[in-house]
């Protein structure tokens, strides 16, 4: 279940870019945060690109910046207005500079829509025949370089689609398009979907993104392959940002956890407490982890100590289907990858860093689909700001985790 994420192929990616230009590839890799407010985050973005801004149907201060330049991408979020924090991590330097780059263009966002599987037989980052290493690895232009189409806009809701023809490494072709409808939440379906009687002393903001793959061409048989939707979230981290994945021991006597993608995790960055996997996100020290269909909840998240912030995620899950592994090698298992991945940025080798960032990662259980069959995949996010217990509230309903038994991280320097 080795499956290197989006996450640590951007930054190998940015390695080659240092190597072959390190001072101009330095001023435009974001080493900072971005834009503070929603705001500022919201005016930077409209320097580059067309911004639709969704609002709650019932709070516009709850808000959501989406971006159809970057694939019906949304690039932040909002539960204060435009004085409010801006959730999303945003590649600043990389998103002013207007260019693309080699393999693929890392902008940022707090929901973009990937393709998975990223290695292997199945895969269609590389092209038949060639080896599974940097150099031969391309992100393909509908999920990197491709404008998306706006079909219909609401005040809450915003759709947008495109489509594409794609080869994967067993040469098989796939006529396939994308459909991706946003939708920012009421405070009623908030509570509901949260299994919170009341949000009372919450500012908060939810949304949905519903990704629709459909096959527009011949019929997929498995042994040649399939395509699953990966959903990823990249936000701010600080020093006392601690990523929350919850597992179930209902159907496996053990997690079904990997925790060395990058080599082992220090026992100062990550713990396992019942069921629970508690990760550092500091962006400090690139670290990883995925945890496998059979162990996964549908949730996850993160919560900041120092300004009061929840962060969750709830997505759709089939404890027994297939996941695509996404590693770069050819599979003995292709169908036995990750749920949910969590990932933490930090420093390579050379000191070149991307962001700092986090992300929080849901993949789409695969079939093989017939012609005019839809693959649909629910990837939901909401912020929460409020009191330590009116958090504590919704943590210990939909994570089943207690914040006040989450303690800080040791300082670093």
């Amino acid at each position: 279940m080795h499956h290197r994420n989006a996450c640590w192929l951007i930054c190998f990616l940015l390695t080659g870019i240092f190597t072959e230009c390190s001072t101009r590839e330095s001023n435009q890799t974001s080493t900072t945060n971005g834009p503070d407010t929603f705001g500022r985050a919201v005016a930077f973005l409209q320097k580059h690109q067309d911004v639709i801004v969704l609002t709650a149907p019932d709070n516009d201060s709850a808000q959501v910046a989406v971006v159809g330049g970057y694939q019906g991408r949304v690039m932040t979020s909002t539960a204060n207005g435009n004085a409010g924090n801006s959730y999303g991590w945003l590649n600043s330097r990389f998103i002013a500079a207007n260019r693309y780059e080699p393999h693929m263009n890392a902008y940022g966002g707090e929901d973009r829509i990937w393709l998975s599987p990223e290695g292997g037989q199945f895969s269609v980052y590389f092209k038949p025949g060639e080896p599974f290493d940097f150099a031969h690895w391309q992100t393909p232009a509908l999920i990197d370089t491709v404008s998306y189409k706006l079909v219909n806009k609401q005040k809450s809701q915003a759709r947008f689609s495109q489509s594409a023809t794609l080869h994967n490494y067993s040469g098989t072709r796939f006529d396939i398009s994308i459909d991706r409808q946003i939708n920012v939440l009421s405070q009623s379906q908030i509570s509901q979907l949260l299994g919170m009687s009341t949000l009372e002393g919450i500012k908060v903001v939810g949304y949905e993104t519903q990704n629709t793959l459909r096959n527009l061409g011949a019929d997929w048989q498995r042994d040649k392959g399939a395509l699953g939707i990966w959903i990823l979230g990249m936000f701010n981290p600080s020093p006392q940002t601690t990523i929350i994945a919850p597992f179930t021991r209902q159907r496996l006597a053990a997690v079904q956890l990997t925790d060395n993608y990058f080599g082992k995790i220090p026992a100062d960055r990550i713990r396992v407490q019942d069921s629970v996997v508690l990760l550092r996100a500091d962006g400090k020290f690139r670290s990883k982890i995925g945890i496998a269909p059979l162990s996964a909840r549908p949730v996850a998240g993160s919560y900041e100590f120092d300004r009061g912030i929840l962060t969750l995620v709830q997505f759709d899950l089939d404890p027994t289907g297939d996941y695509l592994t996404a590693s770069w090698k050819n599979h003995q298992q292709p169908y036995k990858g990750d749920a949910l991945n969590a990932y933490n940025d930090g420093p390579l080798a050379d000191g070149s860093l991307m962001g700092p960032f986090y992300e929080l990662e849901s993949n789409s259980a695969v079939r093989p689909l017939k012609r005019g069959e839809a693959l649909v995949h629910h990837h939901r996010t909401f912020h929460l700001e409020g009191s330590r217990d009116a958090l504590q509230r919704v943590a210990r309903t939909v994570l089943g985790v207690d914040l006040g038994k989450i303690s800080r991280w040791p300082d670093t320097h």
